[in-house]
């Protein structure tokens, strides 16, 4: 396997912890990591000469200090950095159409953080066209370790492939089960109209109708991926709690996010980011 993670660095112990988890992961993968920093002054700054070049020599410590870091961890793993005079919500979006999946750090339970600000990363995570994923500051690496990787499969057509094709890779890296869990709720006969009732009648009710959808969807992929063992998990309730109770051995959680139509991330996803304890792949779907 070819590609790149890049990783967003911002000098705090998260981002390190982000940049330990995309190292992992490269490595895993057989892929390269690029990290990047990007910084710019506010419109109001008027900087000097000896503060821009503060700045950019505290930039390239940042790098340097990483760098030294997955080079200790990883002497195989070919690695660069990037220091960009850029906002950095572009560059990161930037960063991440270059790269195969884009890793940022979270500062902990209850605010997304990330780059610099919580409501970078949020933007980020909007405007981003490949894999993002948020690793929570002092969680360790994935790939290698104990824990499952699990999927939460809403979409069971086309646009659910990103998510479970994602996820299957991440399985199939680690060596390591995928759970996909699939909630779902009763429905109103509005909902369901005439064609979604009869289809819940044949299958012998709502909860038979979706471990029939979620087997569907899986196929395809266990096909392709004969070597990640699969645990299929429906069970009623909201989506966001029934994946943060089914997650507790989870490496590393997938979910996705529809990228046309949406200004938003979603509540699924707003949630699991929130208060999931491992690693979060956030991946868009169309």
């Amino acid at each position: 396997m070819t590609g790149t993670i890049a990783v967003g660095l911002d000098g705090t112990d998260p981002s390190l912890a982000a940049t330990d988890w995309a190292a992992a992961e490269a490595s895993a993968r057989g892929m390269a990591l690029r990290l990047v920093h990007a910084w710019s002054w506010h419109p109001l700054d008027t900087p000097t000469e000896a503060d821009t070049q503060g700045r950019r020599d505290w930039a390239r410590e940042v790098l340097r200090t990483a760098e030294d870091r997955v080079r200790h961890a990883h002497p195989e793993l070919p690695v660069s950095g990037e220091a960009l005079s850029d906002e950095p919500v572009p560059a990161l979006v930037a960063a991440a159409a270059d790269a195969d999946l884009l890793v940022l750090g979270s500062r902990g339970h209850g605010a997304l953080a990330g780059f610099l600000l919580g409501s970078v990363s949020l933007q980020v995570l909007r405007q981003a066209t490949r894999p993002v994923v948020v690793v929570r500051g002092g969680h360790e690496p994935g790939p290698g370790g104990p824990g499952e990787v699990m999927a939460g499969v809403r979409e069971t057509g086309e646009d659910g492939a990103p998510v479970l094709e994602f996820a299957f890779a991440a399985a199939a890296a680690r060596g390591a089960t995928l759970r996909a869990v699939r909630a779902w709720h009763l429905p109103s006969p509005f909902e369901l109209g005439t064609r979604g009732l009869r289809a819940a009648d044949e299958a012998g009710g709502p909860e038979p109708l979706n471990r029939r959808l979620l087997a569907d969807a899986l196929r395809p992929w266990r096909a392709r991926y004969p070597e990640v063992p699969v645990t299929e998990h429906v069970e009623i309730g909201g989506a966001p709690e029934v994946l943060l109770s089914a997650g507790g051995r989870a490496g590393l959680l997938v979910v996705g996010r529809r990228a046309s139509g949406r200004k938003g991330i979603g509540s699924v996803t707003h949630a699991v980011l929130h208060h999931a304890p491992c690693p979060v792949a956030v991946v868009p779907y169309p």
